[in-house]
């Protein structure tokens, strides 16, 4: 066993393209995530997306991060918005994030048809029977590569009492129900 010294210690950085990216992207669909679609935008310039790369940022002040292709139709039209809504989806709401995600070729204000949202302070929509529905004024953007990193400030949150729906290795997922050891 040997002793590391930390205050000596460099990291070693490889150059990016010595990680083959096909590896990487299956290294990461180990990694299990809450869906959430993230509405942004009023009116006729309202769309969104779906992420899984939505996770606490800060608790004082609440913070919110999401990771946002900068190649997407949504990364203008949320800057340009200033504040967005995390939808967490429960575990019946796959065809929400499918449409989000743009399957079935559906953009923009059409994604909301046929599901019952409510108008947030921001302006936003929240998804009335989501998990938790996350209110957000846009805090910070951080360009990186591909994608940005989004902080938003948290103003307001409502929560239900359901499964969140899962993503894992390239599907959707859900929890086990939870057993109570006290239950006969």
């Amino acid at each position: 066993m040997s002793i590391v010294d930390f205050a000596t210690y460099a990291p070693v950085r490889l150059p990016a393209e010595t990680v083959d990216a096909s590896v990487f992207k299956q290294a990461m669909r180990n990694l299990a995530g809450a869906v959430s679609v993230i509405t942004i935008g009023v009116g006729e310039d309202r769309t969104g997306f779906t992420a899984t790369s939505v996770s606490s940022f800060s608790a004082e002040p609440p913070t919110i991060l999401v990771s946002l292709n900068r190649n997407s139709s949504s990364w203008d039209a949320l800057r340009q918005a200033g504040s967005f809504a995390v939808n967490v989806l429960t575990d019946g709401q796959s065809a929400i994030a499918d449409r989000f995600a743009g399957r079935g070729g559906i953009r923009g204000n059409d994604r909301y048809v046929g599901w019952d949202w409510n108008r947030l302070d921001s302006g936003n929509l929240g998804l009335r029977s989501a998990v938790a529905v996350i209110d957000c004024e846009l805090e910070e953007t951080i360009e990186r590569h591909s994608h940005a990193i989004v902080l938003g400030r948290v103003r307001s949150v409502e929560l239900t009492d359901q499964q969140p729906l899962l993503y894992w290795r390239g599907q959707y997922q859900q929890l086990l129900p939870t057993l109570d050891p006290f239950q006969s």
